[in-house]
């Protein structure tokens, strides 16, 4: 099995839009979508959810009424204000970063630590097969935790359909999870746009996939509205080691093709269109040319 993962230093950069056709292109994968912070694979996709899991990451404080004195010692200690007494405590949900101050100096045992319900993790199909994927609760922070247990499940469900390849729809940036997204991968694609701001990142995500030893290659999406620093991003990858995959143009098939929840390969007679399916041929010889084992973490 080869795990592919696109990957952008900055969101907008069009990620997303190249996964999904990615996956249109490849006749039989497993999708993950591992940027949780701001899901949106599911939009082109229309996945119909099959499985439905809870996930549950840190603790916060919860408040036994029927033993809270009301006597305010919580509430003086609580940093992120978080605690507020009347007759009994109350815990405000969304502040409580889960400390246990509160708990370890109630002389009452009021208080006690329980894990705290994040969102949830889910098992979808697709017509261009198996997505999995995850829903943040409001207010909740993404971690390398969940992006690790949606890749897993990926995994394991490449292995009960026997399928060869997995597509990873990471996450933005270079912080937590984009690192966990890292793990067991066998080639990168970066995802840049012609900016001052897209090329800074760029050169950040490159170190980070330096840094794991994983390949990685280049793709500019949108080059033609600044032909110019499309230029620059081009001889910074010559620089940098960077194998240089291609251009993909901008065309407003594109926003047509995501108004109607569809990959943009899915419309055959555009320019980007066959853009995309020539780097996906490019991807595809890398993949499977590619002989070094996955990292393991």
């Amino acid at each position: 099995m080869k795990e592919l993962l696109v990957l952008s230093g900055k969101g907008g950069t069009g990620k997303t839009t190249l996964t999904a056709s990615f996956a249109h292109l490849s006749k039989g994968c497993v999708i993950a979508d591992c940027d949780v912070d701001a899901p949106d694979l599911h939009l082109l996709l229309r996945p119909r959810i099959e499985e439905r899991e809870e996930f549950q990451s840190g603790v916060m404080a919860a408040v036994m009424e029927e033993r809270c004195t009301g006597c305010g010692i919580c509430e003086g200690l609580c940093r992120f204000d978080a605690i507020k007494v009347n007759d009994v405590a109350k815990v405000d949900e969304l502040s409580c970063e889960g400390c246990g101050i509160c708990a370890y100096f109630c002389k009452e045992k009021a208080i006690l630590l329980k894990d705290r319900e994040c969102g949830y993790f889910f098992r979808s199909s697709t017509r261009f097969g198996t997505l999995c994927h995850a829903e943040l609760k409001p207010g909740e922070e993404n971690s390398g935790k969940l992006v690790a247990h949606v890749k897993e499940m990926a995994r394991k469900t490449c292995e009960s359909q026997g399928l060869e390849l997995l597509i990873i729809d990471g996450p933005p940036g270079i912080g937590c999870p984009v690192i966990a997204s890292f793990s067991g991968v066998n080639h990168v694609v970066i995802v840049t746009e012609p900016t001052a701001s897209g090329l800074h990142d760029l050169e950040r995500v490159i170190s980070l996939s330096r840094h794991f030893k994983v390949p990685f290659s280049v793709v500019i999406n949108k080059w033609d509205l600044n032909r110019e620093v499309s230029k620059e991003i081009e001889k910074r990858c010559m620089e940098l080691g960077a194998e240089f995959l291609g251009r993909i143009e901008f065309d407003e098939n594109v926003v047509k093709a995501i108004l109607e929840g569809k990959a943009v390969t899915e419309f055959k007679d555009c320019k980007v269109s066959k853009s995309i399916a020539n780097i996906w041929l490019k991807i595809q010889k890398r993949l499977w040319e590619e002989q070094s084992e996955p990292r393991k973490q």
